[in-house]
C-alpha cells in the first residue's frame, strides 16, 4: 500500500458564497473526521489533491493539517462536478494503528471465461466490494477469477476469500456472471416450424341463393 503527504489548512464552516470563492481560486474544500476529535473543516488547492485521486492505488495519506496536526487517513468520498468532472469536495478519514475501517475497492477481474467464447455475454453487477480491514493490509483491488465460467454461471460474494480481508456485501449478492445462451422451447420451434410451412388455404363455403332464403 502506497503513501504520500498532502498539506491542508483549516476553513471555517462557511457560506455558499465562500466556498463557491474557493473553487474561483481552484481550492477544493473538504472535511477531515476522525474518531478521535470533531469534524475539521479543510481545503486545499486541486494540484496537490489530483494526483492522489486520479490514479488506481489505493493510498494511504500522511495528513498535515495546518502545520499542527499530523495524522494518518485516506479518501472516503469525493463529490464531482457533473459538467467538468472536477473534484469539488472530499471527505477524509483518520486511521489509527490496530483499528479496522471500512471502504470500498474496486474488483479486477482477471481470467477470460469460456462461456463468453461460447456465446454468453459477461455481466460485471458489483464494480466495488465493501469490505473492512486493518490500514496495513489495505488492497489496491480485489481480484475475481472468471476463467471456470460457462453460460449461466456466476460468482457470488461467498465465494470470495482474501487474506486479512472482511468482505461486508451479503453473501448472495452476484459479482459477475455470464448469461445463459438463448434456447427456443419447443413451443416456439413448432411456432416457427407453422409459419415456414404455412397452412393450406381452405375452400370457403358457397351457400346457395335458395338456401340461403329458406
Amino acid at each position: 500500500m502506497a503513501e504520500k503527504s498532502l498539506n491542508v489548512k483549516k476553513r471555517e464552516l462557511s457560506t455558499k458564497g465562500a466556498v463557491n470563492e474557493l473553487r474561483r481560486n481552484k481550492n477544493i474544500p473538504g472535511i477531515f473526521y476522525s474518531t478521535d476529535h470533531e469534524p475539521v473543516p479543510i481545503y486545499v488547492h486541486e494540484t496537490e489533491l489530483n494526483p492522489l485521486v486520479f490514479t488506481s492505488e489505493k493510498q494511504l495519506i500522511n495528513l498535515d493539517i495546518d502545520g499542527e496536526q499530523q495524522v494518518r487517513c485516506f479518501i472516503k468520498d469525493l463529490q464531482w462536478d457533473p459538467v467538468t468532472d472536477k473534484v469539488i469536495h472530499f471527505d477524509l478519514e483518520g486511521v489509527k494503528v490496530g483499528h479496522a475501517i471500512k471502504f470500498e475497492a474496486p474488483v479486477n477481474i482477471i481470467g477470460t471465461a469460456p462461456g463468453v467464447k461460447e456465446g454468453g455475454k459477461l455481466q460485471v453487477h458489483l464494480h466495488k466490494l465493501d469490505i473492512e480491514v486493518l490500514p496495513r493490509h489495505m488492497p489496491e483491488q480485489l481480484d475475481v477469477d472468471i476463467s471456470n465460467l460457462h453460460p449461466g454461471d456466476a460468482v457470488h460474494v461467498k465465494e470470495l476469500n482474501y487474506e486479512n480481508v472482511k468482505l461486508l456485501n451479503p453473501t448472495d449478492a452476484i459479482v459477475v456472471s455470464v448469461s445463459k445462451l438463448h434456447t427456443e422451447t419447443a413451443d416456439e420451434a413448432s411456432g416457427d416450424a407453422d409459419l415456414l410451412a404455412g397452412d393450406e388455404p381452405k375452400e370457403p363455403e358457397v351457400i346457395s341463393k335458395g338456401k340461403a332464403e329458406e
